[in-house]
């Protein structure tokens, strides 16, 4: 029996209302790791999306301290009804890049949303995506996210706004299975993927691991990080402009950008770090 939207959605949801300030909206999506939110009027109906890189646009064209939500976030967005084959958001979620969270609305009010992670991690009482393509695993707990350092209001390169400190890397011939873990107890998108010398040869992503059920392909899933991930990622230097790092996540829309010298990693670049 094909799995529903239902059975793998979250249910206990962070929103915002339009009327909302914007600084109130980059506050939750940094308190609770997540890089966009749902944006509701009243009893749950859902008027938008609001991510990180709607607000670094904002900021960057100004930050009028009097504007909402509402003002910034994108309007025409993409739902799903609860009855929906997973596989369906899947196929839609790995279309669409920047697309990551998936409203979920029944009869024109807000019940869930379905993320990468969620698609990952599976229904809880059936063998989910993640069981059926790498075996059994038990995951812990979700670590809470880590709010960025404080930063510097006169900061204008990578390297003083940039996380170094306990980055949590993955090897080439880290186990796929341990790669997802490592994503959904940490709250990650993205992982670096570096040698034993420390030197940067990928990044591994959820889009990376989730398998599209509808691409038509009927290869098996990788197992190990180096046959999934992706092969000299965009990366930026601690001496890099932070308007040239905007101009990457705004425009291009990176989430996660490495941070190298010499090839060597020295930390990472988030969407976090830069609000």
């Amino acid at each position: 029996m094909p799995v529903r939207v239902r059975d793998v959605m979250t249910r206990r949801l962070v929103t915002v209302q339009a009327e909302d300030p914007v600084d109130l909206a980059a506050q939750r999506m940094l308190r609770a790791g997540f890089s966009a939110l749902p944006v509701v009027r009243g009893v749950d109906r859902l008027v938008g999306i609001v991510s990180l890189v709607d607000v670094l646009r904002h900021r960057e064209d100004g930050a009028d301290p009097t504007a909402t939500v509402g003002s910034i976030m994108t309007r025409d967005v993409l739902t799903m009804s609860p009855a929906t084959s997973a596989a369906v958001v899947a196929h839609r979620l790995r279309t669409y890049g920047e697309l990551r969270v998936m409203p979920i609305v029944e009869r024109g009010l807000l019940v869930g949303v379905v993320t990468r992670s969620d698609l990952l991690r599976g229904p809880r009482a059936k063998p989910g995506l993640l069981t059926r393509l790498f075996g059994r695993t038990v995951l812990p707990d979700p670590v809470p996210p880590r709010l960025p350092r404080a930063r510097r209001p006169d900061a204008r390169t990578v390297g003083e706004v940039m996380t170094d400190r306990d980055l949590v890397v993955v090897r080439p011939t880290t186990p796929c299975s341990r790669a997802v873990e490592v994503l959904l107890t940490r709250r990650f998108s993205l992982l670096p993927v570096v040698e034993e010398d420390g030197s940067l040869v990928g990044v591994v992503s959820e889009a990376d691991l989730l398998r599209d059920p509808l691409d038509g392909s009927r290869g098996g899933p990788p197992r190990t990080v180096g046959a999934a991930m992706t092969r000299s990622p965009t990366v930026v230097r601690p001496d890099t402009p932070l308007a040239e790092a905007r101009h990457l996540v705004v425009d291009r829309g990176f989430r996660v950008l490495p941070v190298t010298e010499r090839r060597r990693l020295v930390g990472v670049l988030s969407r976090s770090d830069l609000v």
